[in-house]
């Protein structure tokens, strides 16, 4: 990846970015964008005017990046509306920059959200589950390329991506909103195409719960940079060879508008928790 466009991104970013001090970086994936409707909102830029980052082009994505404050968390928050994906033909550098910006900005913690598929039988869907680990079943990295230090090491490691101690603040914050969250492994497709029933099984096989075109090359980014990582994901169909009728996109946002309200406060009771988590000193500055 190249540094240069990262650093043109953070120069292009309204004064006011710069100047907070948030604590914590979400990304509001497919269906999560409503959270930002009870947010008091203090800066905003669209990602069509970040170089590098561009327009997000899928439906359900915003595109927008908000610095707000979410009522009774203790710190400022960036809110990312949408991300851009590797199959929209974008370069790494779009697909990462929110878990670069969060870190340039000084957050602590970064708390992606998605949309998947369940492969695990168990999983219904409007579950919500926290990721506990990922697959990623391709030979697709943002990392791929001459090192650079500022992305962190040569060859990160990748035991705990997501944070075992914030996995926890989120299944409590989840108590607080009257759910029980699953918790599952994610694997990681480039898509844009949906899996089939024979890669679906693979992926059970190999210890998937859920599968997903999106989240896990920020999250191996945020993890190297030294961010602490939680991510949910909402599961807004069966996957295929589970699922009975054909996979269709605007059925997978349909979905998540259907569960919307759960989605939202979900994600402000897991800001305001892990808000409390920096606050507290229990996340050192990466």
């Amino acid at each position: 990846m190249n540094a240069a466009v990262f650093e043109a991104a953070l120069a292009a970013l309204p004064g006011r970015f710069r100047a907070a001090r948030p604590a914590v970086a979400v990304v509001l994936g497919s269906g999560w964008n409503g959270a930002v409707a009870s947010v008091e909102v203090e800066a905003e830029v669209s990602y069509a005017d970040l170089p590098g980052m561009g327009a997000a082009t899928v439906l359900g994505h915003d595109g927008r990046l908000l610095l707000g404050r979410v009522p009774g968390a203790s710190a400022e928050t960036l809110f990312f509306c949408g991300r851009r994906h590797w199959y929209e033909g974008s370069e790494w550098e779009a697909v990462t920059m929110p878990a670069v910006l969060a870190h340039r900005l000084g957050c602590r913690v970064f708390f992606p959200t998605n949309a998947a598929g369940g492969v695990s039988r168990t999983l219904k869907p409007g579950d919500v589950a926290v990721i506990s680990d990922h697959l990623r079943l391709s030979a697709l990295s943002p990392l791929r390329g001459p090192h650079d230090p500022a992305f962190g090491p040569r060859f990160p490691d990748q035991s705990a991506v997501y944070d075992p101690r914030l996995r926890a603040v989120l299944r409590e914050a989840g108590r607080r909103c009257g759910v029980v969250l699953a918790e599952g492994v994610y694997a990681f497709t480039g898509g844009p195409v949906y899996e089939t029933p024979a890669e679906v099984r693979a992926y059970a096989a190999l210890g998937a719960d859920l599968v997903g075109m999106s989240t896990v090359p920020e999250a191996t980014v945020a993890s190297a940079l030294g961010l602490r990582v939680a991510a949910l994901s909402f599961v807004s169909n069966a996957a295929a060879g589970i699922s009975e009728t054909p996979l269709d996109g605007e059925d997978v946002v349909k979905c998540a508008a259907d569960h919307a309200p759960l989605l939202s406060a979900l994600v402000l009771e897991g800001v305001r928790a892990l808000s409390a988590e920096v606050a507290a000193g229990e996340t050192p500055a990466p």
